[in-house]
């Protein structure tokens, strides 16, 4: 028996230890919201947030949203200050696709996918060498 697909993308990349927030069935294309988070993957939250409010993307807006629940999960329920954390790592899978479709020419018609996304940020705290 398998476990949650999260739990199978968290082994596979290596993270073992964090705090994280994700969002599932964002209405965004998942190619469309890596754009953003290779954007902040591995920068402080503080500078990371800065990024995401000047970000003029669809998708910047719900990443800020997600860090910011983040920062507060680590903050509230495992007592860490806000300024020690970084993106430890930050990935967007594909949810489920709903299909529309367009009438064309001919009596022909043309598939729509609105894609949808399971979106997981996780922070850490910084290394004392880092803080220094």
């Amino acid at each position: 028996m398998t476990g949650p697909k999260l739990n199978e993308a968290t082994r596979v990349a290596g993270i073992s230890s964090g705090f994280r927030a994700s969002t599932r069935f964002a209405r965004l294309s998942p190619s469309k919201v890596r754009v953003v988070l290779n954007l902040v993957r591995g920068m402080d939250v503080k500078s990371a947030d800065d990024l995401l409010r000047l970000t003029d993307r669809d998708s910047a807006h719900i990443v800020r949203k997600l860090l910011a629940s983040a920062i507060a999960n680590a903050t509230n329920n495992f007592e860490q200050n806000a300024e020690e954390l970084y993106i430890k790592a930050c990935f967007a899978d594909a949810g489920p696709t709903l299909k529309r479709f367009r009438p064309r020419a001919k009596g022909s018609s043309a598939a729509i996918f609105k894609r949808t996304s399971h979106i997981t940020i996780v922070v850490d705290k910084l290394s004392d060498a880092a803080l220094a």
